[in-house]
């Protein structure tokens, strides 16, 4: 298997001829790399139905959202416009500072390939949940993700609604 070469994501500055307005900065800045409201939202239902899981596991590849050590699943959900969803379709949308979001957003998808396999080469099982599937479909998700945690436990008794 040959290594991809990672894509090369400029520094956000002035001097590389990105800008941005203050007000535009001051929301970049509030939005959440962990804890967002639709990873605590499946993780009460998760806790309510008496699955225990570990938050931002360290100790493997890309820091899993929600991790179940026992059985080696990793569970990330992933923000659309972070991770990509509907790429092709949608990187013609971004007007400003295309230099940077586009290969921005290209080296995430990519990092998130390379986490996927390191994982899977480790024994993980990996799932990855869309954001808009969780706003969306949220007791569709759930019973996914309960599925998916039977289907690789072997514990018939896993999935319990």
């Amino acid at each position: 298997m040959s290594k991809q070469e990672p894509i090369k994501v400029p520094r956000f500055e002035e001097a590389a001829g990105f800008y941005t307005t203050a007000k535009q900065s001051g929301l970049m800045r509030k939005i959440r790399a962990a804890n967002s409201k639709v990873e605590v939202a499946v993780r009460k239902v998760l806790w309510h139905f008496g699955y225990r899981y570990r938050l931002h596991y360290k100790k493997v590849p890309g820091k899993p959202d929600i991790v179940f050590v026992r059985w080696k699943i990793a569970i990330f959900i992933d923000g659309d416009f972070w991770h990509g969803y509907g790429w092709e379709e949608n990187k013609d949308k971004i007007k400003k500072n295309r230099g940077f979001w586009v290969p921005k957003i290209e080296r995430n998808m990519q990092r998130d390939g390379e986490v996927d396999a390191a994982l899977q080469a480790m024994g993980w099982k990996v799932l990855r949940i869309w954001e808009h599937e969780v706003k969306k479909e949220f007791g569709a998700t759930i019973v996914r993700i309960m599925r998916f945690i039977e289907y690789h436990t072997g514990e018939p008794d896993a999935f319990r609604l």
